[in-house]
């Protein structure tokens, strides 16, 4: 991770990045953090000895370089009629669904996608955890001052749920299962922004949470495609239920963890009179949960071959004990979660 001192340089340029657009009071201000995040990631992802890494590391530099140019021209526009704040633009429909649109490219949403799940198959999973979490934070929460409920908004957020749940179908690979999944994520979030800051957070919370205790076990056994799970060299059952429950709690299932941040938009949204939007939100899901339990019911269920000469991976007792620890809140986080809603 650290392998090299300068890159603890870029991981700190990489943060205030994000720290400036989410602090900054102009949409000059929010594009230059957001410049600085981007050519902050770019030498992270970048690595000499494996070639996706670095054809990675240039699709994301022309898409966000792309991103970032429409954004520009956008708020330049903006300047000439209003001062670069974030108001005063909600009348100008073209300009906001352009900026809104540059901030959906930026983050990998749906139909603005066709990079991501390229990207994400190029990166190590440590750099693909922090595109699906850490780089969303920026662009999400510039969106959330633009985002209102109108066809746009209902169109993106099906399109996204839809695109997550269907393009990780027919996939063998597991960065393109996640980035599908982020894909789908996405979808719940934009619709959580239009309840409020609060609700957003706490949903981007719980998918920061379950989306870093699988990519741990990833990881830490080095699983790259679907058929690595009939040879997991796990020896422990306990962490081998681990992962699956991570999973399935990541899909949403109902007796897990991941079922709380969906529970509490979808009783939001309802509140909110958006039935419509939510029943075809549900439905739409079904099919992210459909490629999780294809992950792990054959591998978990049924009997699979373990070569003898199948080196262990070496797990070490602290990780061992995070997975553990993971594993109980993703397992009991659901009973406290109803003393947690009057909180948030």
């Amino acid at each position: 991770m650290l392998n090299h001192p300068t890159r603890l340089l870029f991981y700190i340029t990489l943060m205030t990045g994000t720290l400036i657009s989410v602090s900054s009071t102009s949409w000059m201000g929010a594009w230059l953090g957001l410049e600085i995040n981007l050519l902050s990631f770019i030498p992270l992802m970048s690595n000499m000895n494996n070639q996706f890494a670095t054809e990675a590391a240039l699709k994301y530099f022309l898409t966000q370089a792309l991103a970032s140019a429409i954004l520009l021209f956008s708020v330049i526009t903006l300047s000439l009629n209003t001062h670069l704040t974030f108001s005063g633009f909600h009348d100008n429909i073209p300009l906001s669904t352009a900026i809104c649109s540059t901030l959906l490219l930026k983050m990998g949403a749906a139909p603005f996608h066709f990079w991501f799940p390229g990207v994400m198959e190029g990166l190590d999973w440590f750099n693909g955890l922090i595109l699906m979490t850490w780089q969303k934070i920026a662009p999400m929460m510039l969106i959330s001052y633009v985002w209102t409920p109108n066809q746009f908004s209902f169109c993106i957020i099906l399109i996204c749920i839809i695109t997550g749940s269907v393009g990780g179908f027919n996939q063998t690979s597991l960065r393109k299962i996640m980035a599908y999944s982020s894909i789908n994520h996405l979808g719940w979030m934009l619709a959580a922004v239009l309840l409020g800051e609060s609700c957003w957070l706490t949903y981007f919370g719980f998918y920061v949470f379950l989306s870093t205790s699988v990519v741990l076990l990833f990881h830490a056994y080095q699983l790259s495609h679907i058929n690595h799970f009939f040879g997991l060299p796990i020896d422990n059952p306990v962490l081998k239920l681990a992962l699956f429950c991570n999973l399935l709690s990541l899909g949403g299932l109902p007796p897990f963890l991941g079922f709380l941040p969906k529970w509490i938009i979808i009783q939001s949204l309802v509140a909110h009179h958006y039935t419509a939007l939510v029943t075809l939100m549900v439905i739409f899901t079904l099919g992210a949960l459909y490629f999780y339990l294809r992950m792990g019911y054959s591998a978990f269920m049924l009997t699979h071959a373990h070569p003898k000469w199948l080196p262990l991976t070496p797990f070490s007792p602290v990780l061992q004990a995070v997975t553990l620890f993971l594993l109980s809140l993703s397992l009991v986080g659901l009973a406290i979660g109803p003393l947690l809603i009057p909180i948030l």
